[in-house]
Order: C-alpha cells, then sequence, then structure tokens
C-alpha cells in the first residue's frame, strides 16, 4: 500500500483526538467500573490503551520514553488523560523524526507476524479503537456521558 508517512502521522493523530477526548469524559469514581471480577476495568482498560502505544510501537524501532508506574497513573482520571495524550504526542514526534515515507515499508517481527511498520500503526489503531469500543460500554454502565466518536453520540444532542 503506497501511504505516506504524513498521511499515517495524521490518521495516527486523529485517532488520539478521538481517543484523548473519551479518556476526558472519566471520572475517578467510574474507573473501577467493569463487567466480571476476570474483566479488565474502566481504569484497566484505559491503562492498556495507553501502554500498548510503547508496547507495539518499541517492536518496529521506535524510540519513545519510559511511562510512569502504572499504580501512579491509573487511579486518577486526569492522570490517564495526561499519560495518553503524552505518548501519544511523543509517537507522532518519534515516528515524524525518525521514519520516512520509505520506511513504512521496513518489516518486523510483531507478536510472531511479519508487518511493515505502517501495518503496525495501523494494527495498533485497531487495537484503540476496540478497546474504546469496550470502554464506551463501561461508561454507559458507570452512568457517564459520551463525546462524540465517529458522529455525534445521543450525549452530544441532548437526547435521553
Amino acid at each position: 500500500m503506497n501511504v505516506s508517512l504524513q498521511q499515517l502521522l495524521d490518521l495516527f493523530s486523529g485517532e488520539a483526538q478521538i481517543t484523548g477526548r473519551l479518556f476526558r469524559h472519566l471520572t475517578d469514581a467510574a474507573l473501577g467500573q467493569r463487567v466480571t471480577p476476570k474483566d479488565r476495568s474502566l481504569g484497566e482498560m484505559a491503562w492498556h490503551i495507553v501502554e500498548a502505544i510503547p508496547g507495539i510501537l518499541t517492536q518496529v524501532g521506535l524510540q519513545l520514553p519510559a511511562l510512569p508506574p502504572q499504580d501512579q497513573v491509573a487511579r486518577s482520571a486526569v492522570s490517564l488523560v495526561q499519560a495518553y495524550e503524552t505518548i501519544a504526542r511523543e509517537a507522532v514526534e518519534a515516528m515524524k523524526g525518525s521514519w520516512s515515507d520509505r520506511s513504512l515499508e521496513e518489516e518486523h517481527e510483531v507478536y510472531g507476524f511479519r508487518w511493515t511498520k505502517w501495518q503496525t500503526v495501523m494494527a495498533l489503531l485497531f487495537h484503540q479503537t476496540h478497546h474504546r469500543g469496550a470502554m464506551t460500554v463501561l461508561m454507559r454502565q458507570a452512568g457517564l456521558t459520551l463525546p462524540e466518536i465517529y458522529g455525534p453520540s445521543r450525549d452530544s444532542h441532548g437526547h435521553p
């Protein structure tokens, strides 16, 4: 696929804006919301989205700063927002500074698969989208409002 680095960065940044907007609707009280005791809580799922960025992108050679320890972040909605927005911004800057259009086709082993850098970023975005969807269910169960994601939510139009 012929994708430019700028196109990939624009897509990543757009998805990061959506995820950041969702995170900004979290509350400390809702972070413990879970479907069952065996499933991730809302806070744990948000942290998983945060940690997946360096966890996946370092596998294709991107150098990212270390995240703060989970126990310092995952108990506070504000800290989760800050951690997500910081690592997403740092990922964009790192890709911009060290990748090129041509390097997007370089293959790496990622979780036992041979993926190009652009495939890896796309897998990361799909992973993030999957967990955002699960987060919206937990957020509804916790009584939180939802922002617009790929269009209006019932909350953004004042519908009950």
